[in-house]
């Protein structure tokens, strides 16, 4: 389902609702896949005046959520990272998602309408990522048959990318003080000046 351009949240939750009853009545459905729509560099983006602007991390989650809950018909939900950002993606693990998606490489549709998410990941960063979410990465086919585990795999360490300003401060980098209670200042005594009759 792709949402986040011109739909309402209603439309939304009849296009779940379609999506159950059709599952319902087919048994179709391997995956839900949401799909956060990206305004820039196309003609609906621009007509809109979305461009520069995209669906938040709130939004993508809670498409996660809402399809896991209302699509208990549907075995599994997928997130696109390269829709959604690696992090985004990883934090949906707990938000119902059961699937990520896998070594794309790549990836040009999302990232010509504007994503700014890598081009790819590497299964080293992919296993790193399921694992960062207290998940068992498991590499799978289009049915959903086990190929492989992860078990006793060690992905490279990455390297520390090289800043452009040379290399990041290390150490403590601000100390916080507590400054003293400060003392109350005396009011003085208001003077006035009454001109002149008494």
């Amino acid at each position: 389902m792709l949402y986040g351009h011109v739909e309402t949240m209603a439309d939304r939750v009849d296009h779940l609702l379609a999506l159950r009853a059709l599952q319902d009545d087919t048994g179709g459905f391997l995956t839900y896949i949401p799909l956060a729509y990206h305004p820039d560099h196309n003609e609906l983006g621009e007509k809109l005046g979305r461009t520069g602007t995209a669906t938040t991390g709130f939004d993508d989650l809670k498409n996660i959520a809402v399809g896991r809950l209302l699509l208990d018909n549907i075995p599994h939900v997928k997130t696109h990272w390269p829709m959604v950002t690696p992090f985004i993606s990883q934090v949906s693990l707990t938000f119902g998602c059961d699937d990520l998606e896998g070594t794309v490489v790549f990836e040009r549709v999302y990232h010509e309408a504007g994503a700014p998410t890598p081009m790819w990941l590497s299964y080293d960063e992919i296993v790193t990522l399921i694992r960062g979410a207290g998940k068992e990465p498991v590499e799978r086919d289009s049915l959903y048959q086990t190929v492989r585990t992860f078990e006793g795999y060690v992905p490279k360490p990455q390297a520390v990318p090289v800043r452009p300003e040379g290399p990041a401060p290390q150490g403590a980098l601000f100390h916080i003080e507590h400054r003293a209670r400060a003392a109350a200042k005396r009011k003085q005594p208001a003077t006035t000046v009454v001109d002149g009759a008494e």
